[in-house]
């Protein structure tokens, strides 16, 4: 009969030891303090950039305690409260909630990699559209920019499918009335066209629901895709569908700046 019992060369996963505290293993520590995810932690981890109390670890299996343990990344500390802050490319399909009642795939499909406490999104894109979702852990941050009195841009493009008119064009930014409600884009132009549909850029400063949508159906057109492009001057670029990543600090700083938060803190 064949031995099945482990070879001297197998190693068995640390446990964590009976009574500790926040216990998890290194990567998911890296995650839940916000840093990076935990896929980018294990490469930190490999390449020997990683210190917990002052020793290198290079093995993503060690555990430790988020209560005590002193982690460094090239030999800079890392805050117990780290703020994190991710934008998302979100495909068409996905609602933006954490757990959906009728178990509709979410935006939080998309980011779970990232062990994070109290990770929500900065507002809403509906389940039809698509484009700049940011997340945080700052909800400071995050009420400051969905504020209406901050005047955050929002940039949308926008697939309809007929042309419109500069008449048109310019009743999106002048007010359309809709079921009562007096609906105003900040700035509206038109992007490219073709025989049947044309593309649109509609910029909003307030967050009525489903806004463009509702200016399109008054004017009788309907909208065939919603893409949000940027947010204040944070720009989604060429992240692909459905990836997400950590704003840089540049990019953070424009933000705060779009939210007057930087002459806040003069």
């Amino acid at each position: 009969m064949r031995d099945r019992r482990p070879s001297h060369k197998t190693r068995e996963r640390p446990k964590p030891a009976a009574g500790a505290g926040k216990r998890v293993t290194l990567p998911r520590a890296l995650s839940k303090l916000g840093y990076c995810s935990r896929t980018q932690a294990e490469r930190l981890i490999a390449e020997s950039r990683v210190a917990v109390d002052g020793r290198t670890i290079s093995n993503a299996a060690a555990w430790v305690d988020l209560a005590t343990a002193r982690i460094s990344v090239d030999g800079l500390p890392i805050a117990a409260e780290a703020k994190i802050y991710l934008m998302l490319n979100k495909p068409r399909g996905l609602v933006t909630t954490r757990h959906d009642p009728e178990g509709r795939p979410t935006v939080y499909d998309c980011v779970t990699d990232f062990d994070i406490p109290h990770l929500s999104p900065v507002g809403r894109l509906d389940k039809a559209s698509e484009g700049l979702l940011l997340f945080t852990n700052d909800t400071e941050f995050a009420q400051i920019l969905l504020d209406p009195v901050t005047h955050v841009t929002k940039t949308y493009h926008v697939q309809i499918d007929r042309l419109l008119d500069d008449e048109e064009i310019a009743a999106m930014t002048s007010g359309i009335r809709h079921d009562g409600e007096l609906l105003t884009a900040t700035a509206t132009r038109r992007l490219r066209q073709g025989d049947r549909n044309s593309w649109i850029e509609v910029e909003l400063d307030e967050g009525r629901n489903r806004q463009i949508r509702r200016m399109l159906e008054a004017l009788g057109a309907e909208c065939l895709r919603l893409v949000r492009v940027a947010i204040g001057g944070l720009e989604l670029g060429e992240l692909p569908k459905g990836a997400v990543r950590a704003l840089t600090e540049a990019e953070l700083q424009a933000l705060r700046r779009s939210a007057g938060m930087e002459r806040a803190r003069r």
